[in-house]
C-alpha cells in the first residue's frame, strides 16, 4: 500500500472512530427567547468568593466547578420574569448543556437540552424534565426521592439533577430566598 493510501485509510478509520460533533438541539440566543418572551434579558457576571463556593457545594451536594459565574436576568414590564443559568458538564465521558430558568421565587421553571455529545438513547424524554418544574432547592431534590430515574439514562438522570441544585443554590447565594 502506497503512503498516501495509508493516510487515507488511517484519516479515514480516525473519522470512523472519533466522537461525533455535539448535537445542539437550540442556540443560546433562541433559548433565552424562548424561556422570556418579551423579555428584556442582560447578561450578568458574577465573581464568588471561597466562602461562596463553598457554601454552593454544601447546599447543591454537588461541584461548583468555578468562582466565575454567569447567568441572565430577565425583566418584563419592570419586574422580574427569572433567571436562566447555562449548565455545562459531563454526563458519562462527554459533555452536556443545560439552560435551567429560575422563576422570582426561586423555583425551576424550565430545563432546555441545548447540547448533548453523549448518545442520544441517553437522553430522557421531554417529560421526565418537567418534574423539575415548580421545584426549589431542599432535600426532596434527588434522585429516588422527588426525582424518578430514567431506566438506560441514570447517569444523564444525575448530572442534570445535580446540575439543578448547584443553579438553585448559586441563586440562593448571588440573590437570597428560601434556604433548604
Amino acid at each position: 500500500m502506497s503512503s498516501r493510501k495509508a493516510i487515507l485509510a488511517g484519516l479515514l478509520l480516525l473519522a470512523a472512530v472519533a466522537p461525533a460533533a455535539a448535537k445542539v438541539f437550540v442556540t443560546v440566543d433562541e433559548a433565552l427567547k424562548l424561556a422570556f418572551p418579551g423579555c428584556e434579558v442582560t447578561r450578568k457576571t458574577a465573581f464568588l468568593t471561597p466562602e461562596q463556593v463553598k457554601r454552593a457545594r454544601e447546599l447543591a451536594g454537588a461541584e461548583v466547578p468555578s468562582a466565575l459565574v454567569n447567568y441572565y436576568e430577565a425583566v418584563k414590564g419592570g419586574q422580574p420574569a427569572g433567571t436562566a443559568w447555562f449548565d455545562t458538564h459531563r454526563v458519562r465521558t462527554l459533555p452536556e448543556t443545560l439552560l435551567i430558568v429560575v422563576d422570582p421565587q426561586g423555583k425551576v421553571g424550565r430545563i432546555e437540552v441545548i447540547s448533548f455529545r453523549e448518545p442520544e438513547e441517553y437522553l430522557p424524554r421531554g417529560a421526565w424534565y418537567e418534574q423539575f418544574r415548580g421545584r426549589a432547592l431542599d432535600p426532596d431534590l434527588q434522585l429516588k426521592r422527588g426525582i424518578h430515574p430514567v431506566t438506560g439514562a441514570t447517569l444523564t438522570a444525575r448530572a442534570t439533577t445535580d446540575a439543578v441544585r448547584r443553579v438553585l443554590a448559586l441563586r440562593q447565594i448571588l440573590m437570597g430566598g428560601s434556604r433548604p
